[in-house]
């Protein structure tokens, strides 16, 4: 006779995962259970003997238990204290109707003045000297256009003819004119000339015709230079003043006139 077993297989039963606090507290439940066991309380007042001997403190976990549970929290408590805190705090409260303001600065904006450099210019000094290598020759009167002229010589003082025609330095030149509102070249020289007593003819010609002909190197400040259809008085140096030609004035300038005749009178 055979007998035929069957054994079947056995599955292990599904366990919750073990962590280290779910083996914590299945430690601490199996020894309470055996302090348990092995505790007997007495109550000295009735005598009575009530042993525990064998009934677990606490039952063992199960798989289907949850193990190592926490204690509960007494929240209540802890609301009790949150709102005896608040209640002793200071109360701030605002009116329905108060209104924020915020105060803000103010900007003003300055406009910066603007730098100024100072520019120095120097002054412009005009020259009135002249360089004339060649002296222009003139054959008609008073024609005498690109000569400069020049300031009061020194020999003007104590020179009596030239500080007498140095009165007249501006005076225009004024066509047949002999008197202090104009004059031409003739009637200049014969009006400076009537003013120290001495006579002198109206035309240049006629002056040429009395006059003492000198050298240049003997000529004399107030002494007379002419030439064909001019005349002029002798300022010294390479000087002279005259009257020279329409829109000009009696000015002292330099002699421009190439080979002049000097000339002595009185």
């Amino acid at each position: 006779m055979t007998v035929s077993t069957t054994t079947r297989a056995r599955h292990r039963a599904a366990r919750r995962p073990s962590t280290p606090l779910t083996e914590l507290a299945s430690v601490a439940s199996d020894q309470l259970g055996t302090v348990g066991r092995r505790t007997a309380v007495v109550a000295a007042s009735s005598g009575l003997v009530v042993s525990m001997m064998g009934a677990p403190a606490f039952a063992a976990p199960t798989d289907d238990t949850v193990t190592g549970a926490l204690a509960a929290v007494d929240t209540d408590a802890l609301t009790a204290s949150a709102k005896a805190v608040l209640a002793s705090g200071p109360v701030v409260s605002a009116p329905a109707d108060a209104k924020w303001t915020v105060d803000s600065p103010v900007i003003k904006a300055v406009k910066p003045k603007p730098v100024v450099e100072k520019v120095v210019v120097a002054p412009v000094v005009a020259s009135t000297a002249v360089s004339r290598s060649t002296l222009r020759t003139s054959d008609a009167s008073d024609s005498n256009d690109d000569v400069a002229n020049s300031p009061v010589p020194q020999s003007v003082s104590g020179n009596a003819v030239l500080e007498v025609a140095a009165r007249y330095v501006g005076t225009p030149y004024v066509s047949g004119g002999s008197a202090p509102g104009g004059f031409d070249c003739s009637g200049f020289v014969s009006y400076v000339f009537k003013q120290l007593g001495i006579s002198l003819p109206r035309t240049s010609g006629g002056i040429r015709s009395v006059g003492t002909v000198i050298s240049r190197a003997d000529a004399k400040p107030g002494d007379l230079i002419w030439t064909p259809g001019h005349i002029a008085i002798y300022a010294g140096g390479n000087q002279q003043i005259d009257s020279p030609r329409p829109g000009k004035t009696i000015q002292f300038r330099g002699i421009w006139q190439r080979s002049p005749v000097f000339l002595r009178v009185g």
